[in-house]
């Protein structure tokens, strides 16, 4: 598993992935406006690759580009398929190359996710992953139900909330969670509950108000990605945040990671990020006040 961080990396990973495909290219669009991954789609075409795109049916305000980029897509040769109106929203984020490499974003391939936004992305290679991505895109494609059958691959609404609530009652020591808005219920009592057992856990977002859990908005641009750190050698990295809509209506997407240097990675960021918040700059200065005045030195 390798880790994407945005906004450092751009979109030069995703045209990267596209022109090296050499059979296949399958993606999920919820949002894309960037010229570039439209052009390397249809060079991929060119090439004589088989490339299918799967486009929501719907995002908020974005009806008519939808339809827009559709026609660009068909008119470039790639098979298109609309997502099903079955769930509220289809709102996950992955890419299959050659039916051998995963890729799950936290972004969409748009200017402002991947310029101005902090989020994350996985790529990895393991077959037990390829193949559930694969089959899901597939089912969705024919708009016929799903079913999951692999742990690593976090689907809503079929198994996130099972899935993401053993991930959070797994801690044992900490939990570092990006989230524009934790506000489910029940997912707010677990947390709290990890806080009850000592568990370090620091939210960078949103929390409900009932929360009990550290909370501090992002100290840069635009947060946009979801990711949950547990105990310095897993995570989860996703589209769903911690909220009934996400969890339990919508068509959402993560994947929990167990690379070790991506786990770091992911952490280090975090920790980086966290000290720029409020809580994280008055625990600088409350340990700069903590440090004793020694005596000047004599004459």
């Amino acid at each position: 598993m390798t880790l994407t961080i945005q906004p450092d990396a751009g979109i030069a990973p995703v045209l990267q992935a596209i022109k090296k495909a050499r059979r296949s290219v399958d993606i999920v669009i919820f949002r894309l406006d960037i010229k570039e991954v439209v052009d390397a789609l249809a060079a991929a075409v060119a090439r004589g690759l088989a490339v299918r795109a799967l486009v929501a049916h719907t995002n908020r305000g974005g009806e008519k580009t939808l339809r827009k980029l559709e026609m660009r897509m068909l008119e470039a040769g790639v098979t298109v398929s609309r997502s099903s109106d079955e769930v509220v929203r289809y709102h996950g984020k992955m890419m299959i190359i050659d039916g051998r490499v995963l890729h799950v974003h936290g972004f969409n391939c748009t200017k402002l996710d991947v310029n101005k936004s902090r989020s994350f992305g996985i790529t990895t290679t393991r077959r037990a992953l390829v193949r559930e991505a694969m089959k899901l895109f597939q089912l969705d494609c024919d708009r016929q139900p799903y079913t999951s059958t692999c742990e690593h691959l976090v689907v809503s609404p079929e198994n996130s909330r099972a899935r993401l609530s053993a991930f959070i009652k797994g801690a044992r020591k900490q939990l570092l969670i990006y989230d524009p808005e934790v506000s489910d219920p029940r997912m707010l009592r677990l947390l709290g509950d990890r806080v009850k057992a000592g568990v370090d856990v620091r939210i960078i977002g949103k929390a409900g108000p009932s929360s009990a859990v550290p909370a501090e908005k992002y100290p840069g641009k635009r947060l946009h990605v979801r990711a949950i750190i547990r105990d310095g050698h897993r995570a989860f990295v996703g589209s769903q945040s911690l909220r009934a809509l996400e969890l339990d209506r919508r068509r959402e997407m993560g994947v929990i990671v167990t690379d070790r240097k991506a786990v770091r990675q992911m952490a280090e960021v975090f920790e980086a990020d966290w000290a720029r918040t409020s809580a994280g700059l008055a625990c600088v200065d409350t340990d700069i006040e903590d440090v004793p005045a020694w005596p000047a030195p004599g004459p």
